[in-house]
């Protein structure tokens, strides 16, 4: 049945989950707990969409199914940020900077080493995704080693602070924050839905797409660039999610009908979606806060790594 129609039944179960979230174990005082949870639930959809169509776009100017942003070293370097503030500032000032400033400096940072990594190794005369991919990775491994020499540098109680971002947190987005966020995701899905039919072409390959008229190089940097501010906001505004991506991803193409990107951006949109609701759900009401999502997700996302893996060696 879900088949037949997956976007149809996803969105159901959403709102279901939704409705779960917002009103289950609620004991009077409507008016607190709605405003409350709502700002939270904004917030999952947010996220979920942000890290669902990055990463969907990504396969597609790819065109590898294993593959996502994060790769290009974007969680390395909002944990480096992190730390270089905290070192920099201390935890007391680090935890008093204004939320909106904060994070419209982080987002233009890592927006702005993204578009000069693209800049440099995508350009007329090198448009080799490969070693985008291969440079970003080495990048990655870089901001790690840097952030692991300024923890050693650190006082042990900046070092928590430091911790503590270092994962996602879906449960304590600041409200400030809600507001630029919402409105970067409705602009760039605005984008995004114009391009779409673009996108379908983008999926045969770069000759093909060139052949069909097509001005790869402008779409591929555009494209890229959508990314880019996609995970900057999603990193910026809950933390570093590595393989959720691939995970919302893997679930889309198993249950899409179709490859057509019409299709295949409203599924992943709403299964990053229906994860983060449901599985919030899940860890507050039923579980008691007893573990953390990020973490699930995380490992989750690591076996289906794992296992597209093999099915593509599988398959050769």
């Amino acid at each position: 049945m879900i088949a037949r129609h997956p976007i149809a039944i996803t969105a159901v179960i959403l709102l279901i989950s939704a409705g779960l979230f917002l009103t289950l174990n609620v004991q009077g005082h409507w008016d607190f707990v709605l405003p409350l949870r709502g700002k939270k639930l904004l917030s999952l959809i947010v996220v979920g969409y942000a890290i669902g169509v990055s990463t969907l776009l990504f396969q597609t100017l790819t065109q590898n199914p294993i593959l996502t942003p994060s790769l290009l070293g974007f969680d390395s370097l909002y944990v480096l940020l992190q730390s270089l503030m905290v070192f920099f500032l201390g935890a007391i000032s680090y935890s008093s900077f204004s939320p909106i400033a904060k994070f419209l400096f982080e987002v233009l940072l890592m927006f702005g080493a993204s578009l000069l990594l693209f800049y440099l190794l995508f350009s007329k005369s090198s448009q080799d995704l490969t070693r985008l991919i291969l440079v970003g990775v080495i990048f990655g491994v870089l901001f790690r080693s840097l952030s692991a020499l300024i923890a050693r540098l650190i006082n042990p109680d900046d070092f928590v602070v430091i911790q503590a971002v270092s994962y996602a947190q879906f449960n304590s987005v600041h409200p400030q924050l809600l507001g630029v966020t919402t409105i970067i995701c409705v602009i760039t899905a605005i984008i995004i839905w114009r391009l779409r039919f673009q996108f379908d072409v983008l999926m045969l390959g770069k000759p093909q797409a060139i052949n069909l008229g097509i001005n790869y190089q402008r779409l591929a940097f555009g494209l890229l660039a959508i990314i880019a501010i996609l995970v900057a906001t999603a990193t910026a505004l809950v933390g570093p999610v590595t393989f959720f991506g691939l995970l919302v991803c893997a679930l889309t193409n198993r249950l899409s009908r179709q490859m057509y990107h019409s299709e295949r951006l409203i599924l992943v949109s709403l299964i990053a979606m229906l994860c983060l609701v449901l599985g919030q759900t899940i860890f507050e009401q039923w579980l008691g806060m007893a573990g953390v999502l990020s973490v699930v997700i995380e490992l989750a996302g690591g076996l289906v790594f794992l296992a597209l893996i093999f099915m593509m060696q599988r398959r050769r």
